[in-house]
This record gives C-alpha cells, structure tokens and sequence, in this order.
C-alpha cells in the first residue's frame, strides 16, 4: 500500500517522527570502510551551558548539507559531534547559581565545586543536543565526545608533557592579561578591544636635583604607582642630557631613572613615557632591557594592593579619581586632555582587562606558528573565502607567546606537580606517587588549562589520539571545518598548528567560513537591542526545514545574513508548494504500479524539463563542492517553482487527463524527475524529502542513502530544449497581452502566429491552447494581422482579434473612466508639488513620495491612453 500524504503538511506531526526514523536505521552512523572514500567533519563544540542560538542554526544547518551531500555521493560520512567545558563560561554561570544560595566556592572546597559542576554538565550538557537534533543535524551521536571526557583528557595531557619535554612549555613570569572579574588569565585572542571614552592626563615628574621636571602623558594614573623609570628615544635631541639622570615619582616620593629606548616615539606625546613594568607588555620588554624592578600594585580583583600605601584597599577607578585629586594638590597635574582610545575587554563578561605580571604557563609560538603559516600558504589548508587567510597571517605572524594557565578549577588541571621537600618540578601524563627526585611529598599545580588548549586537538583527539584507532586511521584528516570569521585565531589556528606539530599533517582541508545571522535591519542580535530570535520557537511555529531554507537562502561563503519574517514566509510556502505538487502527482497515481525509470518515448515537453532537470544536477553539484550553498539552493528553488510547478505540471495535465499510456508516460516522467528534485533537495530540507520520498515510488530504505543525481548526457536534449522554450515564450507574451487589457482566463481568443518556425509552433498547438487561454490557434508563415492586438517575440508575431478579447464599447467606458481619475489625481498632485509652502515646509521624504505617486500616476495615464488609441 503507498503512504498517502495529509492534506496538509504539519512539520509537528512529521519531523520527529522521520528523525527517530533515521536514529533506529542508525543512518548517521559512520565506520572506516576501506571500499568507500571517507569524508569528516568535527562539529564546533558548543558550550555545555549553551542554548541554541541563531549562529548555531546557521553552522550546523551548512554542516549538515555538506555531510547529507557527501553520503548520498557514496563517501562514508562522519559528522562528529560533541561539546566543549568551556571553563571560564561554565565556572561562572555555577558561581552564580551557587551565589543565589548564598554560597562561594571557598566554601564548598575544590572537590565540592566540582561535584558541582559535573551535575550542571549532566544536567545541561545535553539540552543543546537535543536542540541539535531538533534542527535535523545527521551527527554519528554513538561518537559524541566532550573535551573533559577522558579520552580528550589523555590526549591533553600527553600534548602537555610532548611540548614541555621538548622545551615549547615552560613557567615564567610575564605581562598577560587578567580579568579582575573572572578571576584568572586569558591570553591575547580572548580579549576583545572596544572603543572608550577617557583622558590623557598629563603629569610633572621633578628632577631629583632640582633642576626642573619630565611630562608625561597616560591613560592609567593608578598605575603610576608601579613606576620603575622614565623612558626617552636614545636619538631624542630634546632629552639627551636627561638620560641618567632621576626624577621624583609623583606622589611615591621615590627616586627612578631615566632611560633611553627605542621602543619610545618621539613624535608622540611629550616624547617621554613612564615605565610600569608590572602592568604593560611594551614596559615589561623596556624593564627586562634595563634590568628594572617590577613592582605589582593591584590585587587579584582589580583593588589597589599593600604596595599602594594609603590608596591600598581602593578599587582600581575609586584609587585613580584619588590619585588624580592628589596629583593636581601637590602641583603635578598639568592638564586632562580627552582621548577615545581602544581599551581590552574580557571576552566573556566584557571586563575590562588588568596587564599585570604573573607567574604563568605558557607555550612558546614561534617555533609552532612557522610550520601553520606554511601550510596555508602553500595550500594543504584552504580557507573559503581565500580572504580570510589574511585575518589568519595577521594573527599568527604577530602571535606571541600563549599563556595557557587558568586560575580555575573547572577544566584539564594542569599536569604538573611540586615538591616543596627539594624544590623539584615534575612534569608527568599520569600523577607520580611521590618525588623521583627525594621521595618527597608532590602537590599538584592548582591551575587548569585554557579551554582553547583542549579544543585545538579536537580533530584528532575525538578520533583516539594519543591511542593507534581505525578511526583516527581512517577519518584524519578532516575534510572541511565550518565556522565563523569570529573564531579564526580562537580556535582554528590552534587546531593547524597543534595538529602539524602532533600529527605531522593540517587537521583539515578546507576550513569554510560563514557569516553572522543578523536581523532584518542588518542589526547584530543581542539582548540589550531585544532582537534576538529563538530557532526553537521558529522550528515550532514553521519547522526545521523553514528554518534550515531561510537561514541557506541567498547565503554566500564569509557574508553575513538577514534573518526576516518575510524569508521565513517565504520558506515555508516553498515547503507548501512541493508539498502539495507531491500530492498531485500521488492522486494521479493512486495504486498504478508503473515501470521504474523514463519510458522510451519521450514527448518534448517531457524532453525540454528533463533537460533542464539535468542542467540544474550539473550546475548544484558544482555549487555545493564550491561551497556555494545559497546559490546551489536557489537553483533548486528555481527550478522546483517555475519550470516543475508552473510550468511542467499544467502542461501534462493534458495526459493526465488523457488516460492509458499518455498517462502512464506522463507519470514515469514526473515520478522520476521529483524524486531526482528531491534528491536535490534534500541536503537543505532532510524532513519533508523525506517524508515525500517515502510516498513516491523509490528503491531504497532512505533518501539520506538514496544516491545523489549525477550529470547523464543522454537527458540533455539542446534541440527540444530550444523549441519548447520559444513556444513557452509565446504563451507568457499572449499572458502579458491580455493582462494589460484585464482579460480573464476563462474568456478565449483565435491566436494567429506568424512565424518561419512553422514547424515549432505547429508541436504547441495544445500548449498556447490550454496555457494562453486560445480557443484555436492558427500558425503559417504570412498572416493578415492587421487590427489585431499583437504579441512579439523573436521568434514571431503574434495576433489576436480585440473583438475575441473584449467588449469595444464597455472596454472603452472602462478606460475613460480610469483616464478621468487618472487626470484628477494628476491635478492634485501636481498642485500640491507647484505650492512652495508644501515643498518647503514638508519633510523630504513626504515630497519625494507625492512626487513619486504623480510619475506613476503619469504613467498609468500614458497606458489608459494607449489602450484607447489601440481600440
């Protein structure tokens, strides 16, 4: 019996019926077949204290064409997915929630914080996936992994321990920047940079001798507390005899020298700089050349510390507004100068970010970033856009050195330990049971490692790495990541040089970069601008596959998108229009059983849609493989609207009609052509193809395993293809005809063609008959047309007697009475546009309009007037 079609299509009723459809087949599952080519993507891991958001539908909607695409083409197919710790978001959201009942981490202690915090991964770790599944994401979930499973931990550890043996991890410590409010460290790529409004102030620092004063100019006078010199330019005219010399610091009353480096501009400022080695990286390079003390003045949490003396206890902006009421009582403060400046941010609560030195690990990047810079370079990784290589060299040709220690508790702790017995550090992938050196008691660093540090061995880590897999065998290299222009230096910079320098190859071949999903204005959607959309809510009201077709719709590699009510109208309609085009060719079948395939006659409407249907195989196939989704998509679209449904379905209405064979033929070409289309179709909208799939004859258990449509030069029928088009060309002219003169449909006309394609014209006799509303049709090379309304093509002129097409008298009533309104509406607006106080005094958008309603108005009287000539 053949699955029938409701009358409508209801997603709700649908989609999740269809994806624990595929679940129980287990058609996202993925195993090393050495008889199949594989092709893998590892999904960016979302945050386990996710919920799904716009930018999650856009990338996992492009990841799950690409994979759909690639396993219909035969590949063995691995989408596989997992989420990421994300230590500092994660830590803070269970700080909070533990904030709510009056408690703080100190007092639950580290092993009660992580019991903690292991509840909230199993107790939200999950919802984003079912989200995903929501979305008809086709992940192999039997692979699902999560960066603080232990296979990933292992992998952690043993990288650890590799570039710490070989001299790339050390401890020191340097300048690296910390969030007062988050409490811990973050390396460079995490700080976001924001313009702010501030000041330059402008400070006298006295000679010690007495002999005048240095002015210097900065943005952070708290700081200045932590000042170990004064710098100028050793070729600095101005300040050549100052070099050597003292000053007094403001306010301290403590002597410091002036130096000279090359690190100062001259044409900046006053030419002099302070140097607080402990709160700025460009003063921690001077102070290292000098040999200058490093003197630390803030706590952890942005408070002024002991070394402060009576500004101790201060927050940093209550100790600057102090520092600077004293500066200008004791004569220092020359002048305050505005100054927008950019100012570094946490990228996670958008704190402002604290340089400060501290004891931290890092990993040296200069001898990792060569080899990652190269094979970009010469190709093994390639971005699409090629543009976005340039964002991916800035930042790894200027990388400094990262610093990967975390002041947290949740996430990789990192693997080294202490011996305070004999002093030794150890290094180690499993935890010694005491000091190889004494014997001594170890403790464990209390530091876990950057989230980023995990999530840059992703693509081998999720595959078995450090362990010898099939998987890993098989699988890697990954073929494409996709992801957004916001996370190249994150995240996939370190996958290229983490996986060049463990795995001895780049992590994937192409790394396909999207946009960001923007609201109808073109806004970026944040909460503060309450603009923001739920893909959920969506998928409820519309369905997944309308959400999945409206976020790949005019989509273009690295562009961002416009999210709309009107696109997602749109979308949905398009799942209408199918939908319903299915249920017509299945009420014609009702329980015929035909032959599978195309009969051996073709008719030349069936010859002109079949070769068009294999154009557009051609031209998607090489859309997708160029990452050109939206254009592939609006082919297809294209193609399913206007040559299937308004064209191809009304013209073999007629066999349909017909019955026997003429039927039976029709039906095998149609058949046969929507299963192809929804083939095409189905890497964009998985649920209702399906679904339509499924009703239709078909061989297989899945579409998802269905083979995709591959170009056959035996459909391309250029001839036909030709023909039928200059027939097609004629009925839209007669359509267009009778539109301008508001004839109905239902009333007929003789149409006369004169033409040299007798012959052409002759085959769509029936054609002009049915679709352009023609009660006969008569075609030969030389006609009398004169007097009748005409139609021109390129191909042939075109008549038809008025007195077929409309009553003279009642047509000219009709269009003296539009004129009159016409010239009625022209005087107003006219006269309203000669008053001088309307023009003037109106907004320009109101005059622009009016006179915009008299150009059309204009027009429509230039039509009224033509039509009356032509009668």
């Amino acid at each position: 019996m053949r699955k029938e079609l409701d009358k409508k299509y209801d997603p709700g009723q649908v989609e999740d019926r269809i994806y624990d459809f595929w679940l129980s087949g287990g058609y996202f599952h993925a195993e090393p077949d050495p008889d199949k080519k594989p092709y893998t993507i590892v999904i960016p891991p979302p945050n386990i204290t996710g919920q799904l958001h716009m930018g999650h539908a856009l990338d996992e909607t492009f990841q799950d064409i690409l994979i759909r695409y690639k396993r219909m083409q035969g590949y063995e197919a691995l989408w596989l997915p997992g989420t990421d710790h994300a230590s500092i978001a994660t830590e803070a959201k269970i700080v909070e929630a533990m904030r709510q009942e009056g408690l703080t981490k100190e007092d639950l202690g580290r092993e009660g914080f992580l019991e903690r915090a292991w509840e909230w991964k199993e107790k939200f770790g999950s919802r984003i996936i079912e989200q995903l599944k929501k979305l008809g994401s086709s992940c192999d979930w039997e692979r699902e992994r999560f960066t603080l499973d232990e296979g990933c931990s292992k992998a952690v550890r043993e990288v650890f321990c590799r570039l710490y043996e070989k001299g790339l991890i050390y401890q020191g410590e340097r300048i690296i920047n910390w969030c007062p409010h988050c409490k811990t460290s973050i390396s460079d790529a995490e700080v976001e940079y924001e313009e702010q409004a501030g000041h330059f102030w402008h400070i006298r620092y006295p000679f010690a001798d007495g002999s005048g004063y240095m002015e210097i100019a900065t943005t952070r006078p708290e700081t200045m507390l932590g000042d170990t010199a004064l710098a100028v330019h050793p070729e600095d005219e101005r300040y050549r005899d100052c070099v050597g010399k003292s000053v007094i610091l403001p306010l301290v009353d403590k002597e410091i020298p002036v130096v000279a480096d090359e690190y100062v501009d001259r044409e900046f400022g006053t030419g002099v700089v302070k140097i607080t080695p402990a709160h700025d990286p460009n003063d921690f390079e001077v102070g290292a050349r000098h040999d200058l003390p490093i003197i630390n003045v803030m706590t952890e949490d942005g408070h002024m510390a002991e070394c402060a003396g009576r500004y101790a206890g201060m927050d940093r902006y209550e100790a600057r507004k102090a520092i600077v009421a004293d500066l200008e009582a004791g004569g220092y403060l020359v002048r305050i100068e505005d100054h927008t400046h950019n100012v570094g941010t946490c990228y996670r609560c958008g704190t402002t970010v604290e340089p400060m030195v501290s004891k931290q690990w890092f990993v040296k990047m200069e001898e990792l970033a060569a080899p990652a810079i190269k094979a970009v370079r010469e190709g093994e990784t390639q971005f699409v856009p090629a543009r976005f290589d340039k964002t991916y060299y800035n930042w790894m040709e200027n990388i400094r050195d990262w610093c990967i220690s975390r002041q947290l508790w949740w996430g990789h702790r990192i693997p080294a330990y202490y011996c305070d017995g004999c002093g030794e550090t150890i290094v180690a992938r499993e935890e010694p049971a005491c000091c190889p050196h004494c014997g001594g008691k170890l403790r464990q660093d209390e530091d876990t490692l950057d989230t980023w540090f995990s999530s840059a061995l992703w693509p081998f880590s999720t595959l078995g790495w450090p362990d010898k897999t099939p998987e890993l065998d098989y699988f890697f290299p990954t073929d494409t990541l996709v992801t957004g222009y916001d996370i190249i230096f994150f995240w996939v910079a370190r996958m290229i040089f983490s996986s060049i320098e463990q795995m001895g190859e780049v992590p994937f071949k192409t790394v396909f970069i999207h946009g960001l999903v923007r609201d109808a204005q073109g806004r970026k959607m944040s909460k503060s601008l309450g603009n923001g959309i739920d893909p959920l809510e969506v998928i409820a009201q519309y369905g997944a596959d309308a959400l999945r077709l409206t976020l790949a719709t005019g989509n273009s590699p690295g562009n961002d998108m416009r999210f709309s009510d009107d696109k997602i109208m749109a979308s949905r309609n398009f799942c209408n229009k199918i939908w319903n085009a299915a249920r017509f060719i299945l009420m014609n079948l009702g329980d015929e059983e035909l032959e599978p395939g195309l009969p051996s006659e073709l008719e030349i409407e069936d010859k002109w849609v079949l070769s068009k249907y294999n154009e557009i195989v051609r031209q998607v196939t090489q859309n997708i493989d160029k990452f050109e989704l939206g254009i592939a998509l609006g082919k297809v679209n294209e193609f399913v609207w206007d040559i299937v449904c308004d064209w191809y379905i009304e013209i073999v209405k007629l066999r349909l009609q017909a019955g026997g064979e003429q039927k039976k033929n029709a039906l095998r070409v149609l058949c046969t052509l929507f299963e192809g289309t929804m083939k095409l179709l189905h890497p964009f909208a998985p649920f209702i193809t399906e679904e339509i799939w499924q009703a239709l004859p078909h061989q297989g258990e899945s579409i998802m395993t269905a083979p995709w449509p591959v170009y056959d030069p035996a459909l391309s029928f250029a001839r036909e293809e030709e023909q039928f088009e200059i027939i097609m060309k004629a009925i839209r002219a007669i359509r267009n005809r009778r539109s301008e003169l508001q004839v109905p449909p239902s009333k007929k006309a003789k149409v006369f063609i004169e033409t040299e394609r007798v012959e052409v014209f002759s085959q769509g006799e029936e054609f002009i008959k049915r679709l352009a509303s023609a009660s006969e049709v008569a075609v030969a090379p030389q006609l009398e047309l004169e007097g009748m309304v005409m139609a021109i093509t390129a191909e042939a002129k075109i008549g038809m007697p008025m007195d077929d097409l409309v009553d003279r008298e009642k047509e000219r009533q009709r269009l003296e009475k539009e004129k009159l309104g016409c010239e009625k509406e022209i005087a107003s607006l006219t006269g309203k546009l000669q008053n001088e106080k309307f023009v003037s005094r109106a907004p320009q958008n109101v005059v622009d309009a009016e006179r915009e309603k008299l150009a059309r108005a204009q027009e429509r009287l230039k039509k009224v007037e033509e039509s009356l000539a032509a009668l």
